[in-house]
């Protein structure tokens, strides 16, 4: 009897101790949950943020088309025709205002969008010509185009425009015409490309297989048997084949969307995207990327931000910034390389770690 009721208090305590335990494990649950943000999955965030919408009212991407205060039969008769099917984005200062007026005219003939990213803050310069009010303006201190296009052309904001040319100032484009570049680009089925660079005007020319061939239409690579860079038809890699410079590419929507994410946000001068812009080419990039020999330009070579004027000599300062801007690049472009070599070999352990499971469930 006396073993029964001693097995009974040691159950009983047992019981006890066990239920103080959780409601001390239980309080201590509520000070955590009063003291810390729930945890949110940040794979999707924005699926459960548009939960409280009906789906037919979402509305997901956006163009750079400029929109009246009020709708008017005079305003409704000229627009119902265009149809801007390129957008054209430069960062521009004002020392190149007469060479930025000529490539904006060019562009604006055929209906394209325009906006222009002001690195030097002047934008009051601009508006003595007529088409000022058709563009665009935005303005931040001494910033690169990529700088600019990482954090304001964003896939989603330019999703209605087929083509997106990223430009730089100093090009002329006498012979250049938008609408015939971008029925070649497209009977020719490139993703990426660049006009070709007119060796006789142009003062900076750097790779080989910029330069225009005027036996051609369209060339997609080189030849070159001489020196440490041989190219030939085995060629598979940039600068022999699928590769355009930085200067002056042309994208499509699709490869757009996959360009703006390959741009680093921190890596502002954009050393190293040329070599790997093929990645984004939507296929074989011996294939969709190409230069455009039919609708060529000239490269001036003028740099602007973070240099002289071009209606100035140049001083000491601004020599002493170019070489800063050098070395910032030259950096960058390392930081950069060493991002890809890691993001590649992370996918590939990813990749095996997926093979072995697959395997091991099948």
């Amino acid at each position: 009897m006396k073993k029964r009721t001693s097995l009974g208090l040691v159950a009983l305590l047992t019981s006890l101790t066990l239920l103080l335990t959780v409601n001390l494990q239980f309080e201590h649950l509520k000070i955590d949950v009063q003291h810390h943000e729930p945890f949110v999955s940040t794979e999707r965030p924005w699926v459960g943020a548009l939960q409280g919408l009906p789906r037919g009212i979402v509305e997901s991407t956006s163009d750079l088309k400029l929109k009246p205060l009020w709708m008017s039969s005079s305003f409704e008769s000229e627009e119902t025709g265009e149809s801007y099917s390129a957008l054209l984005a430069m960062a521009v200062g004002i020392s190149q205002k007469e060479n930025v007026d000529s490539v904006v005219r060019k562009f604006l003939q055929d209906n394209c969008s325009i906006i222009l990213f002001h690195y030097d803050g002047n934008v009051d310069g601009w508006r003595d010509l007529e088409w000022n009010s058709k563009a665009i303006h935005i303005v931040a201190y001494n910033q690169t185009k990529w700088w600019f296009a990482k954090r304001f052309l964003h896939p989603d904001i330019v999703f209605f425009y087929d083509y997106l040319f990223l430009w730089d100032e100093d090009l002329g484009v006498e012979n250049f015409h938008p609408g015939r570049y971008l029925q070649v680009m497209s009977s020719e089925g490139l993703e990426i490309s660049q006009p070709a660079l007119d060796p006789d005007l142009s003062s900076d020319i750097h790779h080989r297989i910029t330069v225009r061939n005027r036996m051609k239409k369209v060339h997609r690579r080189i030849y070159n048997r001489r020196g440490s860079l041989r190219c030939s038809n085995e060629s598979k890699e940039p600068p022999c084949t699928g590769w355009v410079e930085g200067m002056a590419p042309v994208f499509s929507r699709a490869a757009w969307q996959c360009v703006w994410h390959l741009i680093q946000n921190d890596l502002v001068h954009g050393w190293g995207l040329d070599m790997k812009l093929g990645y984004c080419a939507q296929g074989d990039r011996t294939k969709k990327v190409g230069v455009i020999d039919s609708e060529f330009i000239v490269h001036k070579g003028i740099p602007s931000l973070g240099g002289a004027s071009a209606n100035k000599a140049p001083n000491r300062r601004s020599l002493d910034s170019r070489t800063h801007i050098r070395r910032q690049s030259t950096a960058e472009l390392k930081i950069f390389k060493a991002r890809w070599n890691k993001a590649v070999t992370e996918d590939r352990k990813l990749l095996d770690a997926s093979e072995v499971f697959t395997k091991r469930k099948g």
